[in-house]
């Protein structure tokens, strides 16, 4: 069942980006929030499918040992690593849309005033801090 799964995630993934790249060569212009809501809602059944299938795993084998967890990972073990990548994953999201508007504002601004080259990157570099904050959550969640 699961290799089903990551069979049905991998060609999500790959269509996806053959359309967008098909798209891309024709010319075709559309609604770009339209096709990432498509891309990011099958994007996210397939995740859900995994998690399913991954705890219906991790209960059949509690079941079958007796115990809660004799070997490898516990539950609590996988929301840890969960955490650490939703912090780190979800940072780096917030970090590309922080500096995609900062790094075209301070380009503007520069254009106009190339004075104020310095100050611009102060801006940038704190919106890039952003990813550094999530690195270190997801650290102290794995580490502590």
């Amino acid at each position: 069942m699961m290799q089903i799964i990551v069979f049905l995630a991998a060609m999500i993934a790959v269509g996806t980006v053959l359309y967008g790249v098909r798209a891309v060569k024709n010319g075709k212009v559309g609604n770009l929030k339209a096709h990432m809501m498509t891309s990011l809602g099958l994007f996210s059944a397939a995740v859900v499918c995994f998690i399913i299938v991954g705890s219906n795993n991790i209960l059949l084998a509690a079941e079958s040992a007796g115990t809660a967890v004799q070997a490898g990972l516990s539950l609590g073990d996988g929301f840890k690593y969960l955490a650490a990548a939703l912090s780190t994953g979800l940072a780096t999201i917030g970090t590309g849309v922080a500096v995609g508007s900062t790094g075209s504002s301070a380009i503007g601004a520069v254009s106009e005033d190339p004075t104020i080259l310095g100050k611009t990157l102060i801006f940038v570099g704190m919106a890039e801090g952003i990813a550094i904050y999530g690195m270190i959550i997801s650290i102290l969640i794995l580490f502590v």
